[in-house]
């Protein structure tokens, strides 16, 4: 036998996939799709770490399973190239973005063919090509002409270092998601893209769907649907009204201010009437250095100016009530504008005490200022004329007609998700095939002309002022009008990152094609994805763009489902060997070629399967490494111990159980589970000395998913008939997996002290016999009377002992 060496075989195995495009995907109509995804990686130029095998392991193994059982797998892989990373180190570099791209690419397919991924190469995608962002473009022309692109003066996210506006999704903790750089407010004109259109259905569709249940709540809670009211506050002495949105109209009768966002457009318009007004627009400058997180972080101090010179109406009870500004309220959601209730808002009683504003009690019991308090949903109303003595429920409904009877508010639901912001005032980015014409305003480019590519340029740097590089391209700016011919100018903001990969599971099926995104035959036949893998920090970011943007080709006639993907599962992270999340300032990152270098790819698959919980985040260790690696190596022995033969009896019980367990382990994510039952089986083999030839075909079937080249090998190896690859996963017969004999603990007065085995269906009689042959039952009932006996079928035998 020659010694294990995974580099040559894992080469030769790999080499032969290819060749022989042995996972290559195509339509059967005689066969059963089965479409696997894994979310497709950003080519950074430090190439692969080892946080990236692990999901694209997972469903490497359901995708070889199940094409052993018959089905037609399409598992792909491709490249989400276009963003910032690659544009700012091509500006440092002084090398273009897309020979950047090109290298990391590169580099990347080394590194996962190298892992034996079955994907199937011959679909790859990559977001850059103009072939493939021809028809992101396509798709963003479509949401213009229904009207879900839009452009707005809005204030946005700017990060102060990369110089560029970023979505909501994109600032984390006050900072840039990217470059980690301050965050600040900044208005400007962007691209919007009308998600919000989408909200009820992107919250009701997930009832069809299997997605994790902590992935449902996070999508739902980023929507965020409430129920409500929208009520008319009028401006003392004015016309005006101030239009709010409450979830309890029910406390009405308990509004003792109101608060403005800094940013209101009262401000300006009753700057006449306002005592104060430079006192405001100094917390105004103030508060535009903040992000949107450091304004609504719960925990911060509460900060504000009153309003002097302007009062607003209660419309319940025509009260005077000051109205003040506060940077806790956005005019980015709802109306900027809310009514306080301090008495039972724990966030406006801390604002209410901080400046010695009224605290009203209208719900007994509820009162935040007694520390008596209980939970307002299930009070009874107080102090609030008609409403007094309702339970809440009662309340808010009576609340509801009062207010529409008498035309100041009506039933309103709100959201916290926000318009997409579209647009990147970046070049590495689809270019937005959009002209401004004077006469015609803005025109979609000839949808045979695109794709509109990106121009060759020498400077990638962003302007100063907050421009894309490419409004300094005279050539590319100036154009011609689609609509009437005259000069016109293009736009010169950029997609965002999120762009391509919003819809790249659907070039999937089709990726070649010049004449659509995909052919009706290919979507028909593989959407929507099956069982999609992806990190759950993309829950809120790509997850739930890239079901926006499939339930409108869904409306247009595009696609054939109204859901993208049927199920979504997530992973846990790899860390450090310290616990701690791996980053090179941490010193704690490990290179997945150097694993694969000195152990081997299967070493690296099988570790990372077995390292814990799948869905949970585990430490790296090198001795767990070693430790699998020792395993494939007594798999690779048991080329020395085969004897012909088919399941031996003393085996035939522990081979269904082990068939049953992997396959139920391998599509539910407990891949930990069915390694270390595999193990179980390889000891008990090696107690025995030698493995059946059936036996050792069932084992490396089962354990081909996790390490496909060294099963690949001993399968040859041991001259089976044609390849390991062309085999059907094996079927275990139910009866067999139970153990026709089984052990019973004895208990003497209420302490066990030894076990007999007995057959499965033995009566008490028969155990009775085992029990008493044992000498370990001379050594209990020495000197003492056995008062009674009791047997539990197959579970105990219970001795009492005087």
């Amino acid at each position: 036998m020659k010694e294990y060496n995974p580099k040559e075989i894992e080469g030769k195995w790999q080499k032969h996939w290819e060749e022989k495009e042995v996972y290559r995907c195509d339509m059967d109509s005689n066969k059963e799709k089965f479409y696997a995804l894994v979310e497709f990686p950003y080519p950074s130029g430090q190439g692969l770490h080892v946080g990236h095998p692990r999901p694209y392991t997972a469903l490497d193994i359901v995708a070889r399973k199940r094409r052993y059982q018959g089905q037609e797998v399409l598992f792909p892989m491709g490249f989400d190239a276009f963003g910032l990373p690659t544009e700012n180190y091509a500006i440092k570099n002084h090398i273009h973005p897309a020979l950047v791209t090109k290298n990391n690419v590169d580099h990347f397919k080394d590194q996962l063919k190298a892992l034996g991924f079955s994907f199937d190469w011959s679909r790859e995608v990559n977001t850059t090509d103009p072939d493939y962002y021809k028809w992101t473009q396509w798709i963003f022309l479509q949401m213009f002409k229904k009207g879900l692109a839009y452009k707005s003066e809005i204030p946005i996210n700017w990060c102060t270092s990369c110089k560029v506006g970023l979505s909501n999704e994109e600032v984390v903790n006050g900072s840039c998601e990217r470059c980690g750089s301050p965050v600040v407010h900044k208005v400007k004109s962007q691209w919007m893209l009308k998600i919000t259109a989408y909200a009820d259905r992107l919250i009701d569709d997930l009832e069809d769907v299997d997605y994790l249940d902590r992935i449902k709540a996070q999508q739902i809670n980023w929507i965020g649907r409430s129920y409500g009211a929208q009520v008319d506050f009028m401006v003392e002495d004015s016309d005006k009204k101030l239009k709010i949105f409450t979830t309890r109209p029910d406390t009405l009768f308990g509004v003792s201010y109101m608060v403005l966002a800094p940013e209101h457009p009262y401000i300006e318009e009753f700057k006449d009437r306002i005592e104060n007004l430079d006192e405001i627009r100094k917390y105004r400058e103030e508060v535009s250095k903040k992000s949107e997180f450091e304004r609504t972080e719960l925990s911060k101090e509460k900060t504000g100016v009153a309003i002097k010179g302007l009062y607003a109406i209660n419309p319940v009870n025509q009260k005077k009530i000051p109205i003040w500004v506060s940077d806790y309220v956005l005019m980015s959601y709802g109306t900027g504008a809310i009514m306080a209730v301090p008495g039972h808002d724990s966030r406006d009683y801390e604002f209410a005490k901080k400046f010695d504003l009224p605290i009203l009690s209208v719900i007994k019991g509820g009162d935040l200022s007694k520390e008596a308090y209980t939970d307002i949903e299930d009070g009874v109303l107080e102090n609030s004329d008609f409403l007094n003595g309702l339970s809440v429920k009662e309340a808010k409904e009576k609340m509801y007609e009062w207010l529409e009877k008498e035309g100041i508010g009506e039933r309103h639901t709100n959201y916290k998700l926000r318009d997409w912001v579209f647009s990147r005032q970046r070049y590495w980015g689809e270019p937005i095939p959009l002209v401004y014409c004077d006469d015609c305003g803005w025109v979609p480019v000839d949808e045979k002309d695109l794709p509109l590519t990106l121009p060759e340029v020498e400077n990638y740097e962003p302007t100063d002022n907050g421009e894309s590089p490419l409004a300094k391209i005279d050539s590319f700016v100036h154009t011609t009008c689609p609509k009437c011919g005259k000069p016109a100018k293009r736009e010169t903001d950029t997609m965002p990152q999120w762009a391509g990969s919003s819809w790249y599971y659907l070039r999937y099926t089709d990726p070649h094609n010049a004449e659509a995104l995909a052919s009706k035959e290919a979507l028909d036949y593989f959407t929507p994805v099956d069982w999609y893998n992806g990190g759950m920090e993309h829950t809120t970011l790509h997850l739930l763009y890239s079901r926006f943007w499939h339930k409108f080709l869904y409306d247009i006639g595009i696609v054939p489902t109204k859901e993208p993907y049927m199920k979504r599962t997530s992973h846990g992270m790899i860390l450090g060997d310290n616990g701690e999340k791996m980053s090179k300032s941490r010193g704690n990152v490990i290179n997945p070629d150097d694993i694969v270098n000195q152990y081997g790819a299967d070493t690296l698959r099988t570790y990372e399967m077995f390292i814990g919980d799948f869905e949970k985040s585990a430490p790296w260790s090198d001795n767990g490494v070693k430790g699998c690696r020792r395993f494939l190596e007594r798999v690779w022995k048991l080329q020395d111990s085969i004897v012909d033969g088919r399941i031996r009896p003393e085996m035939e019980v522990l081979t269904h159980q082990t068939i049953k367990k992997v396959s139920f382990d391998y599509e539910h994510l407990k891949f930990n589970t069915a390694i270390a039952q595999l193990m179980t089986y390889l000891n008990e083999i090696n107690s025995l000395g030698s493995i059946s030839r059936e036996e050792l075909k069932i084992f490396l079937t089962l354990l081909n998913p996790v390490a496909p080249h060294i099963t690949e090998e001993l399968w040859t190896l041991a001259g089976f008939e044609g390849y390991l690859h062309d085999t059907s996963w094996p079927e275990y017969d139910e009866a067999k997996t139970v153990e026709d004999s089984i052990e019973i603990p004895v208990q003497f007065n209420g302490k066990v002290r030894f076990t007999v085995k007995v057959p499965r269906e033995a009566g008490k009689e028969e155990v009775e016999k085992v029990v008493k042959a044992e000498d370990a039952f001379a050594d209990q009932v020495r000197d003492k009377n056995v008062v009674k006996e009791i047997y539990v079928p197959g579970r105990i035998y219970n001795i009492v002992l005087k």
